[in-house]
């Protein structure tokens, strides 16, 4: 199955990848279902909700700044680089992500929808504000305030600049995202449930669009019955011995 997906890989004319939690595992970054991981610790309707905002701003970014720690240690994986590597080559025209963990842009991936936000990224609760904390080199000041951040502009508290539960995706993004699928004659879907709306729509537009869907997870997923191909493993194993195959398709311009 690996020759027939890196043959799809390889002649497709718009190439996307969609991917979910699965495939940042691998780089220590825990699941939302994950044993042992923050989400035992916490009630996601205590700190994942704009209702937890407004009754525990504290105890929300207690959480989060606890999530902020976490992926600040993590580190893209071969799945993530080989994603890069085909964006690179020209066949890998956007990565579309579930993911907050800003890990396809430490990689080098360019084109990057993030669907549910950025760990890294805050907004007011009241005003326009908004601030990338890597861009502004301000992390690690903001990890070490004990006091709950507030906006510079009107002094409401700052939140988390991600999509909670209970809240709506940007219309803007997920409309280009969107967009992508309709335009995908393949589609790699990498380390998703399949279960969480409307992100997962993604793959059903691409084959109601007419394209492949070639998915990639160690078990079976809400999008395994549409898979054209189901390829049975972790990310970054699969995805290193894909990009090998594609890379000897074109080496031999024949696959």
């Amino acid at each position: 199955m690996i020759e027939e997906a890196a043959k799809l890989i390889t002649h497709s004319r718009f190439l996307i990848a969609f991917t979910g939690a699965g495939i940042s595992a691998e780089s220590g970054v825990p699941t939302f279902r994950d044993k042992g991981g923050l989400w035992e610790k916490y009630k996601i309707e205590d700190v994942a909700t704009p209702e937890a905002f407004k009754r525990n701003p504290g105890l929300v970014w207690e959480f989060y700044k606890m999530r902020m720690q976490l992926m600040k240690n993590a580190r893209p994986n071969s799945a993530h680089l080989a994603l890069t590597e085909l964006e690179n080559m020209g066949i890998l025209k956007a990565v579309i992500t579930q993911n907050i963990d800003n890990l396809h842009k430490m990689a080098g991936t360019k084109t990057v929808i993030e669907l549910h936000g950025n760990i890294y990224s805050v907004k007011c609760s009241n005003c326009e504000y908004k601030e990338n904390l890597l861009e502004t080199r301000k992390l690690d000041e903001f990890l070490r305030e004990e006091e709950i951040p507030k906006c510079p502009k009107c002094r409401s508290f700052i939140r988390p600049d991600v999509v909670w539960f209970g809240e709506s995706l940007p219309q803007g993004t997920l409309q280009k995202a969107f967009k992508l699928a309709e335009r995908a004659d393949v589609c790699l879907v990498i380390g998703t449930s399949g279960q969480v709306f409307p992100a997962a729509y993604i793959p059903y537009i691409v084959k109601d669009s007419g394209g492949y869907v070639i998915e990639i997870n160690p078990k079976e997923s809400g999008i395994t019955p549409i898979a054209d191909l189901f390829l049975k493993g972790n990310a970054g194993e699969i995805m290193k011995l894909l990009l090998g195959k594609v890379k000897i398709c074109l080496k031999n311009k024949k696959c």
